[in-house]
Order: structure tokens, then sequence, then C-alpha cells
């Protein structure tokens, strides 16, 4: 990627000059215009923190439940195996004392069954909507805290509806969530869509728009799948287990928040079982995540697709050093073509992953009308994305003639 010592001193018609005077004019209106929102802080009731401090000086329940078994709680970030392992050796009963004792902890933990993380979060959930209700008629809250207590309290009752299977929660800020579609335990072919901007509790789904958010694009992208491959064992993770940038500031313009976000996202793949196919897809400053990620990712992870994205932090395909075959599209319509695609001290996120010289196989995104449609059921791009899920690559439809599928087998 481009750096200060490798621009030199440019001269006022060069690429460098035109590219650091681009990213001046794009960051100073950034800032003048306020785009940059400031995140909703929240107290420490009812928080994975909280948890985790109280799990590192637990000890295992005993079989009866009547007093500690004396056995020390391992760490929670600690090996995925090793934990599953640990989960194992426990007896039912035991299992279910840890899951209501610390559910934020289980129910976000890497390497635990997936139907204890999903009944663990279903545990979280109720305690956190009880809360919220509670704080909607808090006098010493303002109107507006009122109001969002009663938004957050209609989040958490959406997502403890009918059956639905949440991989991964926490109401810290402004809050974290994954759900599962499909048989996530016994899938050969895992698909995670990894959001961009302004992702969060509240933006995890949306009633109208809806494949504009991650669960909707999720949703979507398992229908299109089962189309496809009927008979074939898939599932997708709506994964927005992550803090993304909340606005199009400045923390949209670095790689702060996706460095913390690729830590978890080699997390959740590290936790999928040895033998799954993993692919993600990745949407605007979730391709930043993605991008980062890639170097350290298990060899599991066989594709990684982007759409709409403002860099990878790289200059060529080759420079993210994973053997996953890179994909990348964007719509003509899509405004984030009109960013710099360069990386300046550490502002900007690098090369445009659908040129030429980036050397991604580009795909086609027909029908996907702007920055936020390539979700949308009936579009190529959707239908792309489910190509690659259900690893049906040879069939997918280039953005120019059938470049993109040269040399696959």
């Amino acid at each position: 990627m481009t750096s200060f010592s490798e621009l030199g001193s440019p001269s006022p018609g060069s690429t460098a000059w035109r590219a650091l005077l681009a990213l001046a004019v794009v960051f100073v209106l950034l800032a003048t215009t306020g785009w940059t929102a400031m995140r909703q802080q929240r107290g420490p009731a009812g928080s994975l923190a909280v948890e985790l401090a109280a799990w590192r000086k637990g000890h295992l329940p005993s079989v009866t439940g009547a007093s500690p078994g004396g056995r020390a709680l391992p760490d929670p970030s600690g090996p995925p195996r090793r934990l599953a392992r640990f989960l194992d050796s426990l007896t039912a009963a035991q299992r279910e004392r840890l899951a209501r004792r610390y559910p934020l902890v289980i129910g976000n933990m890497n390497g635990a069954p997936v139907e204890l993380r999903y009944h663990a979060n279903r545990i979280a959930l109720i305690r956190a909507r009880n809360i919220e209700r509670k704080r909607m008629h808090d006098s010493a809250l303002t109107p507006l805290g009122r109001q969002d207590a009663g938004r957050r309290m209609e989040r958490y009752e959406e997502l403890l509806g009918g059956h639905r299977q949440i991989l991964a929660f926490d109401p810290t800020g402004s809050g974290r969530a994954a759900e599962v579609f499909g048989d996530l335990e016994h899938a050969g072919r895992v698909s995670v869509v990894v959001p961009g901007v302004d992702t969060n509790i509240l933006s995890f789904q949306k009633d109208k728009r809806g494949y504009t958010a991650v669960d909707g694009m999720a949703r979507a992208l398992h229908d299109a799948e089962r189309a496809l491959d009927p008979n074939g064992n898939n599932a997708v993770i709506a994964w927005a287990d992550y803090t993304s940038p909340s606005g199009v500031g400045m923390d949209a313009a670095t790689g702060k928040l996706a460095t913390q976000g690729a830590l978890r996202l080699r997390a959740l793949v590290n936790g999928l079982p040895a033998l799954t196919r993993v692919s993600l897809m990745c949407h605007s400053y979730g391709s930043v995540v993605c991008g980062v990620a890639a170097r350290d990712l298990a060899p599991k992870v066989t594709d990684i697709a982007v759409a709409g994205s403002p860099g990878m932090r790289a200059d060529h395909a080759s420079d993210l050093g994973t053997s996953a075959r890179v994909w990348a599209m964007r719509d003509s319509g899509d405004w984030i073509q009109d960013i710099p695609h360069v990386e300046v001290g550490g502002l900007g996120h690098g090369a445009d992953p659908v040129s030429s010289d980036f050397g991604a196989r580009v795909l086609s995104a027909d029908g996907a009308q702007g920055h936020a449609g390539y979700f949308e059921p009936g579009t190529t791009s959707l239908e792309n994305f489910a190509r690659v899920g259900i690893g049906a690559v040879q069939s997918v439809r280039c953005a120019d003639g059938d470049t993109c599928r040269s040399g696959l087998s």
C-alpha cells in the first residue's frame, strides 16, 4: 500500500498529489458536515465484560449444584477445540448451570456446541429485554434514553421470536449479534455475511428495505443457496459480531475497527468444524475486515467475495496472503467507486478490488442498484454470492465475458 515515504515530494500533476488532494477534500467534508456519529455508551449491567470477569474467578458447578466443584473454569478465549473438550466432559446439568450463570460467556464461546450457544443467548436476551423494559420507565433517564430502551426491548423481543438461532449476542454499547440460517452443526458449507458501517443491534434487521440489513442479507443468501442447491447442507451466518464504524467518518476511513473485527472473524472461523468449507461474503467496510483477516484465516476458508468495497488494505489480491479465491463486484451506480482508492498514512483502504490491476475475479452485479442492493432477491449479484457459497464457482456470471472463471477446476 502507498505510504508517505513512497510518495516523496509529489508534483502538482502527479497521481500521488491528486490522491492526497482527494483524501484531504473527503476528510474535510466528513469533519465539517458532522457525518461521524457518536456511539451511545451504556453501563456495565448485563455486559459480557462483567460476566467474563466473574467467569475467570469462578469454578465449575458440582454435579448436584449444591456447591462449587472446585475445578477452575478455562480461558473462554482459548482454542475452540480445548473449550469443546471441556464442555463435552461435563454433564448436561453442569452445562445448563454454566449457561444460566454465564449466558453471555457461553453464548459467545467459539468451541461451545451451537445448540448450547443458542440456548445461552436466549437466556441472555430475556435478561437484556427485562433490563430494557425497566429502563423504559426510569424517570432518571431522559425521554431519548427511555425511547432508546424501548427500541432495544423491541429488538430483543424480535430476536427471541420463533425458532431463531442466535449464535452471538452482547448488549454492551451499540450491541453485537450473529444469527444462523440452516443447520450449522452439520453444514458442509458455511457462508458468513460480514456487513459494513452502522451495523449494530438496532440495525441488525429492518422492517423496510430489509435486504440492506445484515439479517436480511443472510436470509436472502440462504434462500438463494437453497434454491440453487435444494439438497445441499448449507448454512449462512449473519455476522454483526464486531464493532463497525458509526457513520461515514474517520473510523470508516481507517483500519482500526477492521483490525479488531478481523480478530473476531478469525475466532469465528476457527470455531467452525474443521471439515467445513467457509465462504466470506463481505459488503462495504466489511470487505476491509475480510481483507485484514485474510492472511491468518484457516485453510477452510475457500472464497472471499466482496461487494461495494472501499478497498481491502492491499495493493493486489496476492498481498492478502490467503489461499482463498478472491472475488469482487460493484454496481455501476455504487457511490463507493468515487472514493480515492489509496492508503496514505493510515487513511483509505488501498487499491480498488474490481480494478484489473488488483487481480480479483470480477463478478457481475447486475440488478444491484447502488451501494446497498447487492443482496436483493432476483439480482445477479445475489445469485453470484449464492453460487460461490455452494461451491458452484464454474457457473458464476462474470462482469466481463468469462474471465473470472479462468483457471477454475
